[in-house]
């Protein structure tokens, strides 16, 4: 039945503008009026004409939305395939993470995160891509692919981000080879103008942070009430701009003690404008979110998603991603309960899970 639809679909689409044109000529040379020269037969003539137009333009208007709604609706379940809600916890971390789009037609975007418990511990990766449409999307699906695979192999950070940039130059390869097929021969430098921001972190058993950071903003640590970026060190390059380095040390970034948070972003947050060309103050409104008591992450994305349409008008003029990491572990019943590490994971006790997997149901927060 749903296979009858679309022939059903391209006849009508067809038939409709064959009809309302045969319709026009068929007055014009049939139609005794349409051949005298009086005023009258002319204003006749021509409203017939100006009807059988405005039915062919409002015909095309349709078809044109129609197919516009199903690319849209097409994009749209891409990206969420791609971008899968993330559950609200992964081990010891309340999470919670939100999108803005500056375009609000627009389902695809550059932005890129994840969040995954692996034998190595808690990784995460915020990225963000040049440029808008497809292919930022299908640059998103290559590194959240390669991401998904790596951190799970390689043992240390440095591992992943080598594989994310090797992921990153094969698909642009494949890309300029399928928009330039004449040329035989892939391009010498196929990253010369397509690059990626990207922050990878990794949170082990006791809370230690350690970071590679490719040219993204730090995230911000909310301790209490204060808010101050995570750190302070020089990024890399953007991945893709520059070959990486023969040595990528991690950059050690204290503890993510229990009761703490990190908000990590993408520059369209900072860097987004109202209408006077004030930049968005994102650690002033991030101190207010905090000040006086224990927000959950959920808390902290509606807070920063207000304040930012409020700033902009609605109208933000970037694609802005937000991801909220809290050391939050889950209330156990005291009785038979053996504990917890200084870093609030639950103690041995609970159900093992497998490297990777969840412990809870994955479900958006």
């Amino acid at each position: 039945m749903f296979g009858m639809r679309r022939p059903l679909r391209r006849a009508l689409s067809l038939g409709l503008p064959t009809a309302w044109g045969a319709t026009a000529i068929t007055y014009k040379m049939t139609c005794p009026l349409a051949q005298q020269d009086g005023l009258g037969a002319r204003l006749v003539t021509s409203a017939v004409f100006f009807v059988v137009g405005t039915g062919l333009i409002q015909h095309v208007r349709q078809t044109l939305l129609r197919e516009l709604k199903q690319a849209r609706r097409v994009a749209g379940a891409a990206q969420s395939v791609l971008l899968r809600p993330l559950p609200p916890r992964v081990e010891g971390l309340s999470v919670a993470a939100a999108q803005l789009s500056a375009d609000r037609g627009a389902l695809v975007g550059g932005d890129l995160y994840e969040v995954i418990a692996t034998e190595h511990g808690v990784r995460v990766v915020m990225g963000d891509v040049r440029g808008h449409g497809l292919p930022a999307l299908g640059t998103v699906a290559a590194l959240l692919g390669s991401f998904r695979e790596a951190v799970h192999d390689e043992p240390d950070l440095d591992g992943v981000l080598r594989r994310l940039e090797r992921a990153l130059a094969r698909h642009l390869r494949e890309r300029h080879r399928e928009e330039h097929p004449a040329s035989g021969r892939p391009p010498d430098t196929p990253v010369a103008e397509e690059f990626v921001t990207v922050l990878l972190l990794e949170i082990d058993a006791e809370g230690g942070v350690r970071a590679l950071n490719c040219g993204h903003p730090w995230p911000y640590l909310l301790r209490g009430t204060e808010v101050g970026p995570l750190a302070r060190s020089e990024p890399l390059p953007p991945l893709g701009a520059f070959p990486l380095p023969t040595e990528l040390p991690a950059t050690h970034c204290g503890h993510l003690r229990r009761g703490e948070s990190l908000v990590l972003y993408t520059d369209g947050a900072e860097d987004v404008r109202d209408a006077r060309g004030r930049f968005f103050p994102l650690a002033e409104t991030l101190t207010k979110a905090v000040h006086g008591h224990p927000v959950s992450p959920e808390q902290i994305l509606r807070t920063v998603l207000r304040a930012l349409l409020r700033h902009t008008a609605g109208r933000p003029t970037d694609d802005i991603a937000l991801l909220v990491l809290r050391n939050q572990p889950p209330h156990r019943p005291a009785q038979g309960a053996r504990g917890s590490d200084t870093c609030g994971h639950a103690a041995r006790a609970r159900p093992a899970t497998t490297p990777g997997q969840p412990t809870t149901s994955p479900t958006s927060p």
